[in-house]
């Protein structure tokens, strides 16, 4: 299922269990069968109800979501702790490569790796008013590439963002969000969504990447977005592109 489909679903689902099932269900496709999505700095106004801050919806192994609870992991895990630190989406097993881990982050690490965990990633994810939030996608086969998968999960992981947002935060007036982009950004735009570094996208038009980072970081701009990709994805929920 590509990003589109995968939006023209989710703006038809209107609870956060559906959605999240949704997620789960696109992210198995990828391999990565076990999801979780938390709040980092707030707590969410909305929640599936099972589950304690931060987290807001899990799908993990039984007995590994009882003893992650039950022992507040979340105050050690580094996959909570390191997120803000780190400003792209992460390989757990990079981890230690960017951070000194201490020994009790390790531990939850090897456990969670244990549990059926394998090779996770994680997406950091902004919001309205500071509000920062995670997506974590692991594996349960041994053999499983994150790295090659990372580009998509990121994408479904902004997608799934956008629409919690949604839902969690209508228009007062029931409106919807209207964002105008010249015909220049669009055609930028839609390029990047074909995953197009703007040296392509620049060969594609006759134009200089320079004069293609312009119209993106423009597009950027009137959507609200962190990232090109987060422009994407905010861009085809709002029938831009």
């Amino acid at each position: 299922m590509d990003l589109f489909s995968v939006t023209e679903c989710a703006n038809q689902t209107h609870s956060l269990r559906e959605l999240f099932e949704l997620l789960v269900g696109c992210a198995t496709k990828e391999g990565f069968s076990e999801v979780a999505y938390g709040s980092l700095n707030f707590v969410e106004p909305l929640r599936l109800a099972e589950y304690p801050p931060p987290t807001v919806a899990v799908k993990w192994p039984p007995d590994w979501c009882d003893r992650y609870f039950k022992r507040k992991y979340h105050t050690i895990d580094p996959v909570v702790r390191r997120t803000p630190m780190l400003s792209r989406p992460f390989l757990w097993d990079q981890l230690a490569d960017h951070c000194q881990l201490l020994p009790d982050e390790r531990r939850v690490l090897n456990e969670a790796r244990e549990a059926g965990l394998k090779h996770g990633m994680s997406v950091l994810l902004f919001g309205p008013l500071g509000r920062i939030s995670v997506v974590s996608f692991a594996s349960a086969f041994d053999d499983a590439d994150p790295q090659h998968r990372i580009g998509h999960l990121n994408a479904l992981a902004w997608q799934f963002h956008a629409a919690c947002g949604d839902i969690s935060r209508p228009c007062d007036n029931g409106c919807e969000r209207k964002v105008a982009l010249s015909p220049r950004e669009i055609s930028c735009m839609q390029w990047v969504a074909e995953g197009k570094s703007s040296w392509e996208i620049g060969k594609i038009l006759g134009i200089s990447d320079n004069t293609v980072n312009f119209h993106v970081k423009n597009a950027m701009r009137k959507l609200g977005a962190a990232s090109r990709i987060q422009a994407v994805v905010v861009a085809v929920r709002l029938n831009v592109l």
